[in-house]
């Protein structure tokens, strides 16, 4: 692999840019996102994807941090936390199959399932969605402890992943942005809740808006995240204050 080859693997695997005019695409549009998006925190880092996956510069402030790990319950915590699962090759686990398709499958080792499909007989037998069904299923199998569950368009298996974590589960990380005008926002407002209550790290959005693409996008941020850590860019022995007043971004 030639050294511009390799500078492609590390520094843009992560927008799918693979030839010189993808990577000049995608970092412009990335010096583009940080003149209004801050560059401090490593939760800016999950504002300036957002953005750039929604092509929105107010999308950054529709983004939700909660639950905490062992440095704290600041913001940057299921960020440290989503990195940490990916360092540990932890299953990656989303709804369905546009947001699994949407996850690199570079620079990481994690394996990638999607819950949809598992679960029919009991959404036929319950008459819930297959979603829900499904997400009920994986869990009876334990595939969601330790996970990183990402949620980027079933309302219903938001809630599903929200009883389970109530009964016991205890997923790594959660990012859960499912989008639609039915119980979209409540879904995700009920995965902030079991967030805090069991300090389950997760990165949500408010509002009706979401969907597959911003999942896939913000799973891919903890990846690259934990590249950089992989690479001494980044240690994850800090808070959100002190990256922030160190300037320890990158």
């Amino acid at each position: 692999m030639s050294d511009q080859q390799q500078e492609f693997e590390n520094e843009y695997a992560d927008l799918g840019a693979t030839t010189q005019n993808a990577m000049d695409i995608a970092e412009t549009s990335m010096d583009i996102v940080r003149q209004f998006v801050p560059d401090e925190t490593l939760a800016d880092r999950v504002r300036q994807k957002s953005v750039h996956s929604m092509g929105d510069i107010e999308f950054q402030h529709l983004i939700e941090f909660s639950g905490g790990d062992e440095l704290g319950d600041d913001e940057d915590a299921p960020v440290r936390a989503g990195a940490r699962a990916v360092l540990d090759e932890a299953t990656i686990v989303t709804d369905i199959t546009m947001s699994k398709a949407g996850i690199t499958g570079r620079g990481h080792n994690c394996e990638k399932r999607k819950a949809i499909g598992n679960g029919a007989e009991l959404a036929a037998e319950t008459g819930m969605t297959r979603t829900a069904a499904s997400v009920l299923e994986l869990d009876k199998q334990g595939v969601y402890d330790g996970a990183i569950a990402t949620i980027g368009n079933a309302p219903t298996a938001a809630f599903a992943l929200a009883d389970c974590i109530e009964d016991g589960t205890r997923p790594a990380a959660i990012v859960a942005t499912p989008v639609g005008f039915v119980k979209a926002e409540e879904s995700r407002q009920r995965i902030r809740e079991v967030s805090e209550a069991y300090d389950v790290p997760a990165i949500t959005n408010v509002g009706r808006r979401g969907g597959s693409g911003l999942a896939a996008a913000l799973t891919n941020e903890l990846i690259h995240v934990a590249k950089d850590v992989r690479t001494d860019e980044i240690h994850l022995e800090l808070d959100a204050e002190t990256r922030a007043a160190d300037g320890r971004n990158r």
